[in-house]
Order: structure tokens, then C-alpha cells, then sequence
């Protein structure tokens, strides 16, 4: 796979992500992807999106930063919130239940090879 094919597959997993935490926090997907900071709870949800972006699917934090329009320490910072947040056992069973369904999904460049 060529460094264009990685790019786009990691934008798509980032893109996964962010719909994912946007339907799970009832806010508008493009919000999360807006480059301002909004409202802290769409903060908190692309901070969310930026976290399972690095988990779920191993992206190293400057690619994580790159796909959200931010850089690698803001995704660093993002991560570190979040799993500061992970104390809380209703919040960790939640975001362990995002985690899981990211990490299931199919890899969206296999429509390439059906293609």
C-alpha cells in the first residue's frame, strides 16, 4: 500500500470515527470536524472521535491530528482527557463499547479490491 492509500485510509477511519461519536453524543458530525473549537460538548466529542481514532485503529498521533485538522500534540492532549475520563465505569463501559465497534468495522479500502 502507497503512502497516498494509507492517507486515505486513515482519513476514512477518522471520518468512522467522528460519525460514530457524533451519533453517540447527538451532535452533527461536521460540529465535531468544524476547525473551531465549539461547544465543550462537542469538544469533549471530538476529543472522543481523536481518542478511539488512536485506539481503535493504531493511527500514531500525528495522523490522528492531520485527519481532524489538528496537530499531534492536540491529539495527544485529546487522548490524555479522555483516558483521564476512563476512572468513571459507566464512561469507560461506553467508550469500551464505541471501541469495540470501530475496531469490527470492515476496513473501508476492501471496496477498492471488490471494485
Amino acid at each position: 500500500m502507497c503512502g497516498q492509500q494509507f492517507l486515505e485510509r486513515d482519513l476514512a477511519r477518522a471520518r468512522l470515527a467522528r460519525e460514530a461519536v457524533a451519533f453517540a453524543f447527538n451532535v452533527p458530525p461536521d460540529e465535531i470536524a468544524a476547525p473551531t473549537r465549539r461547544s465543550s460538548r462537542v469538544a469533549f466529542a471530538r476529543q472522543v472521535a481523536m481518542y478511539l481514532a488512536h485506539v481503535a485503529f493504531e493511527l500514531n498521533l500525528a495522523r490522528v491530528g492531520q485527519a481532524f485538522g489538528r496537530d499531534r500534540s492536540t491529539a495527544s492532549y485529546a487522548c490524555q482527557i479522555v483516558e483521564d475520563r476512563r476512572d468513571d465505569p459507566a464512561f469507560d463501559a461506553w467508550l469500551d463499547g464505541l471501541e469495540d465497534c470501530l475496531r469490527t468495522a470492515p476496513d473501508p479500502m476492501i471496496l477498492d479490491v471488490l471494485q
